[in-house]
């Protein structure tokens, strides 16, 4: 990660998503002097609090609601180098007070919107469709840490029969040369038999030392072989739209929840980056002991 890149993440953090006050057919508007002073000191502070000088384009606004009725939420992009980040910010309506973190409704689930973004029909899942508790795991096959997380996986879920483990794609194409293919081979394992997908999708991270974007083809036919699947039927699939849009569709999902990193999961909508053991299982204990009676726990 370069030195911009560093200064931007300490600013843009996962924020919920916050209703604007007009609708795309108004987003066009111009701000009211008042607002427009109010961004303007905002572009002055960020600049100077991160050292954003001209080569640093920000853009800020519309001023949005913000769980709080004291604050706005300001949307910030930055562009450096031909990069784009973007996230949001709390000004005060008065503009005096500045903000960077998470801001919270104590009277909702905290993890409301994640849970609105998050979509578990037609994916690989193990565990009771009606589970209390929902693990979400966003993974890449090429990244090391995302193999790590299976062989955790493979203790946590037989450990906890009761919770649903769902299994998406979220391949980092910049870095990752073979991780789409990966990604549409073991979807087309899945689309084929449900039962496939295990064994495709250990095989390949058992074998991703082995792999690469010149063999992974011919290496995903034979893991399907291996499955008992049709190889002439899986070749189709591979090559087919809609297993890419399949993919597409699980990556689109991701970006929407801010993901930038994998393993990303969400534990009843509760993120987690990493996955590390000890914090997945604190998660998901937590879930199981939460009275019913609790915040929210509606599942995605």
């Amino acid at each position: 990660m370069n030195r911009w890149s560093l200064i931007l993440t300490s600013l843009i953090v996962f924020t919920a998503t916050i209703p604007t006050r007009g609708q795309s057919a108004t987003a066009a508007t111009p701000p009211s002097a008042e607002d427009a002073e109010i961004l303007k000191n905002t572009e002055t502070f960020v600049r100077e609090l991160f050292a954003w000088g001209p080569d640093f384009k920000v853009k800020l606004g519309p001023l949005n609601p913000s769980p709080s009725s004291y604050f706005y939420t300001v949307p910030v992009d930055v562009t450096v180098n031909g990069q784009t980040d973007k996230g949001s910010v709390f000004v005060s309506k008065d503009g005096k007070t500045f903000l960077r973190g998470e801001m919270f409704d104590m009277a909702a689930n905290p993890f409301a919107d994640n849970l609105a973004k998050l979509h578990t029909e037609g994916n690989p899942s193990v565990g009771p469709a009606d589970a209390r508790v929902t693990v979400v795991i966003f993974s890449d096959f090429q990244c090391p840490h995302c193999r790590e997380l299976a062989s955790i996986l493979a203790t946590v879920i037989p450990e906890y029969p009761q919770v649903r483990f769902v299994f998406k794609d979220f391949p980092l194409t910049q870095i990752h040369p073979w991780a789409e293919s990966a990604a549409i081979g073991a979807d087309c394992a899945y689309m084929q038999s449900p039962k496939a997908f295990a064994p495709v999708d250990a095989q390949i991270f058992a074998e991703q030392d082995l792999l690469s974007a010149e063999n992974i083809w011919e290496k995903l036919i034979y893991y399907a072989t291996q499955a008992g699947l049709d190889p002439e039927a899986f070749k189709t699939c591979m090559s087919s739209p809609e297993a890419k849009a399949a993919v597409d569709a699980s990556q689109q999902e991701g970006t929407a929840l801010s993901i930038t990193s994998t393993p990303t999961l969400f534990v009843n909508g509760h993120p987690l980056i990493g996955g590390d053991k000890p914090t997945l299982e604190q998660y998901i204990k937590y879930e199981l002991s939460a009275p019913s009676s609790a915040s929210p726990r509606n599942h995605p």
